[in-house]
This record gives C-alpha cells, sequence and structure tokens, in this order.
C-alpha cells in the first residue's frame, strides 16, 4: 500500500526496528546499506541485521533511552513474536518484539506500539511518558483489534489514536471506523486516519 513515489527515498536518518518479522525489515538491510543511515534495534535483531552487511546499526533494550539525532526513544515492551526468516523454511531468533516512546525536541511524545496485543503495562507506560499521540495496531489475527485497541486507549487515558497494522492483506479486518464506534466513550479522544503517504505533525494531532 506504500505510495511508489515513497518506495526508494532518497535520504534517511535513522530506522527503528519493532521485530524481525519481514514486513517489518525486508527493506531495512538495502535502505541502510543504500543510504547509510542508523538502525536501531533489540540486540538480537540489531546483530542479525549486522550480519547482513549494515554498518550503523544502535542495539538497545526494553527500558532503555538512546538519543538519536536529537530524538530520545525508549523501548517499550511489546507482546508479539520476533522470528526472523532465515534460509529456506528457517527461523532465527530475533529477541523480543518492543514498542517505543519517541520525545522530540518540542516535546511532543510519541507511543509506536509495535506489533503486538493488549496488556496491562501499557498504563506503566502510559504513567510514565505520558504519550500526546498513541500509534496502535488494529488489525486483528497477527495484532490486537479494535476491540483490544480501544481498551488499550482507556488504560492509557488516550487524547489521539493513530491506528495502523490493518487493511494490507486480508486477514487484518479491523478498521479505524470499528475503533471510532468501540472507543466512543473515551472522553475527547480523537481517532486520526492517515492514508498511506500522508504525514501528520505533532502539533496539528494535539491541537
Amino acid at each position: 500500500m506504500c505510495p511508489p513515489k515513497l518506495k526508494r527515498p532518497s535520504a534517511l536518518d535513522a530506522i527503528f526496528v519493532t521485530h524481525g518479522h519481514s514486513d517489518h525489515i525486508a527493506d531495512a538491510v538495502p535502505l541502510a546499506k543504500r543510504l547509510n543511515c542508523k538502525v536501531i534495534a533489540i540486540p538480537e535483531t540489531a546483530a542479525w541485521l549486522g550480519a547482513q552487511g549494515v554498518e550503523n546499526t544502535i542495539n538497545m533494550n526494553k527500558g532503555g533511552t538512546v538519543d538519536v539525532d536529537g530524538i530520545k526513544a525508549t523501548m517499550t515492551h511489546a507482546v508479539h513474536s520476533c522470528g526472523i526468516q532465515g534460509d529456506g523454511n528457517t527461523r532465527l531468533y530475533g529477541g523480543e518484539a518492543a514498542g517505543y516512546v519517541f520525545t522530540f525536541e518540542n516535546g511532543i511524545r510519541v507511543y509506536h506500539a509495535g506489533d503486538t496485543a493488549v496488556f496491562s503495562d501499557m498504563k506503566i507506560i502510559a504513567d510514565l511518558y505520558s504519550p500526546d499521540i498513541l500509534m496502535l495496531p488494529i488489525g486483528g489475527y497477527y495484532t490486537m483489534d479494535p476491540l483490544q485497541a480501544a481498551y488499550a486507549a482507556r488504560l492509557m487515558s488516550a487524547k489521539v489514536v493513530v491506528p495502523m497494522h490493518y487493511g494490507t492483506f486480508p486477514m487484518l479486518t479491523g478498521t479505524p471506523d470499528q475503533l471510532r464506534e468501540l472507543s466512543a466513550d473515551v472522553p475527547g479522544l480523537r481517532i486520526i486516519d492517515l492514508k498511506p503517504g500522508q504525514t501528520l505533525t505533532g502539533e496539528l494531532a494535539i491541537k
């Protein structure tokens, strides 16, 4: 679903990897090698990327924070698997799946949950970092669905949710409209349905 004009970027500062599944790292190696950008990942996935020829990896783990070009990224827990596709039908251990809280220079904080089911420690993430914007998967089947995402929005006292990981192939049936209906009781919640290729600034999102 990525627009053709975005499939070959001319510049890239950093790639933050949530986990090693092919729909998340298939382009990481060629992009990082061509553009010489930083790639941040959990140690096991970072080691695999390095073995593929990615030179500028930063490995970190859950609870840690790194500063990348003025953006602070804290790695958080996620409930998901993390196998890396090897040769043939083999699967390599890629560490654990993760999410990130990004703190930008203007103070806006974005929680990217990664691929995950809902889990109670999302409340801890909200208590510690008070993210302004939540990016939550809603597709179902491989991640949480709109029902679980609505629960996560309540758990984290969300004000803005950007749904993700839906509609890209038939199994992912959750929709932003379902999330809106199921989270209608959350006071002041905005669901911002971004289309592939659209850009959202933090200041606009939290107005």
